[in-house]
């Protein structure tokens, strides 16, 4: 197999272009055209080959590492429509959005001003449980209605699920450390 890489990461692993994707397929797919372009089936070839392989290799892993994720997955599908997420530009959301942030950081910061690992725990079990909430609706979105803005703005508020689980996971490898 050779990679076009005027293909889409979808149809470089044969998958439609949805977000909700057959996590198994995807693993085999990726597996088997890693395998076909792995830069050691060429050390002997010509230095041209060499290096084609490993720019088929490289783009097959970025393609691989996209779709795994649901987040990297989401901006994919978006940028392939020619949406920007603007997540670096467009910070304004919904106000109950942005109360709930505030939330999150308290209880974040008074669990590790407390010394509090297990309630960190819990609030890392709570941020992961609305993250599942979050991408099923980003799924709905993108897969069944095609609404794009709201796509875009899910997206956005995945990013800030995503620094929070970050915050929460330096406090507690803080406190372990």
């Amino acid at each position: 197999m050779t990679t076009e890489f005027s293909q889409d990461f979808f149809q470089l692993f044969s998958l439609p272009r949805r977000f909700v994707l057959d996590s198994q397929q995807l693993e085999q797919s990726w597996r088997a055209a890693a395998a076909t372009v792995h830069p050691d089936r060429y050390a002997s070839s010509p230095d041209a080959e060499k290096r084609m392989a490993l720019m088929q290799a490289t783009r097959v892993n970025e393609a691989y590492q996209t779709l795994k994720s649901p987040l990297r997955r989401a901006r994919y599908l978006l940028s392939l429509q020619g949406r920007d997420t603007q997540e670096e530009t467009n910070t304004s959301m919904p106000v109950d959005f942005l109360m709930a942030q505030m939330e999150w950081r308290e209880s974040i910061e008074e669990a590790r001003d407390a010394g509090n690992v297990e309630a960190l725990e819990a609030l890392s079990a709570k941020l992961r449980q609305e993250n599942r909430a979050l991408v099923a609706d980003l799924a709905s979105a993108l897969d069944e209605a095609a609404d794009l803005d709201a796509a875009a703005l899910m997206v956005r508020k995945l990013r800030f699920l995503e620094k929070l689980d970050q915050e929460i996971g330096d406090a507690i490898e803080t406190l372990l450390g």
